[in-house]
């Protein structure tokens, strides 16, 4: 179902499509962004939860800092300098967060209107092209992001993208989840799993060091599951530079599979989370700070947390990261997906 989501700025008319399957999952997604903006999910009592943070219309999505639902692009997460050389060229890119590109720098793809290319009660298929020298970046490239509501209460976000000469492409989600839902608080008593044995060691301006640290004995280690909160304030190293959770882990295995998983005893919701690249940046909400969001709700710090799914940050940086280049005629394509259920 398609339906108005405001006007931008610049004017432009913005929509919302909203997909619901068998069993009363609903999701909504826009046209603004190609953005995440609602997850409608059943709790054990029955009543309906918004399970992710967003804004009520467009205009909350321009003046949106921290990224709420986002698709981030042509590389997510950070580079470092703002720079990077390929096939001998330097490329200088937009420095956005200290001297680094933070998701592409300040033209960012959640600020941009992506056409609806394909629309059905299941799915949306959103392109944007991207042209020769877009937010400094080699190749121009058409770039499509497939969301779909499936019957087994899946979101599936696929993407692809075939550029016209060697580029960088790192393509992810930024939802904020918040299995008790949006308007519920923190998500400090909410239970994560995260299946990687290594972190990749980052310093104060979380870019990456080359190091991947065994997360043994470490407040990172997820493998068994834990409370958000329940080493969130550790006097660790790297908890102090990211102001609590915000960094890429090495997912274990290789293919599609099972990264991560979160789950809330108070509405009994769950959410695994599967993809096929190999690491996953892992954020707290660490510095939401009181943005209104919908149904007027004030969000605060630690009210969501994200599961970016990546090329590890800086790859191109590191010659022993998988690195997100993609040569000319190459097709680069990935597939994330939530799937929800209830208790």
């Amino acid at each position: 179902m398609k339906s108005d989501f405001g006007t931008t700025k610049k004017g432009e008319q913005v929509s919302l499509y909203t997909m619901k399957n068998g069993s009363g999952m609903e999701i909504a997604v826009s046209d603004y962004g190609a953005v995440l903006v609602k997850v409608l999910i059943t709790d054990r009592e029955g009543q309906v939860q918004d399970v992710v943070l967003g804004y009520e219309d467009v205009s909350g999505y321009e003046s949106d800092t921290l990224y709420l639902g986002a698709t981030l692009g042509r590389v997510a997460n950070r580079i470092r300098g703002g720079e990077f050389e390929l096939n001998g060229v330097n490329y200088t890119l937009t420095r956005n967060d200290n001297q680094n590109t933070l998701h592409g720098g300040r033209d960012f793809f959640n600020k941009r209107m992506w056409e609806a290319e394909e629309v059905d009660d299941s799915h949306v298929t959103f392109l944007l092209h991207s042209p020769d020298g877009d937010q400094g970046f080699p190749g121009t490239v058409d770039i499509r992001v497939t969301y779909t509501l499936t019957e087994e209460n899946e979101i599936k976000i696929h993407y692809h993208a075939v550029p016209e000469s060697d580029t960088l492409v790192n393509l992810t989600n930024h939802s904020y989840f918040n299995l008790s839902g949006h308007a519920s608080g923190t998500i400090l008593d909410q239970e994560v799993v995260i299946c990687a044995d290594v972190y990749t060691e980052a310093d104060a301006q979380s870019i990456p060091t080359g190091e991947l640290i065994p997360v043994e004995g470490t407040p990172m280690d997820f493998r068994a599951g834990k409370t958000v909160g329940s080493e969130i304030e550790v006097d660790y190293e790297a908890l102090r530079f990211g102001g609590g959770y915000d960094h890429n882990w090495v997912l274990n295995g290789s293919g599609y599979r099972q990264a991560a998983s979160m789950y809330s005893k108070k509405t009994g919701i769950g959410m695994k989370v599967f993809t096929d690249l190999p690491g996953m940046q892992f954020y707290t909400g660490n510095f939401i700070d009181g943005k209104e969001g919908k149904d007027g709700v004030l969000y605060e710090k630690r009210q969501g947390l994200c599961f970016e799914s990546q090329y590890f940050p800086d790859a191109v940086h590191k010659e022993n990261f998988e690195g997100p280049i993609v040569r000319a005629g190459a097709v680069y394509e990935t597939t994330t997906t939530y799937r929800f259920y209830t208790d």
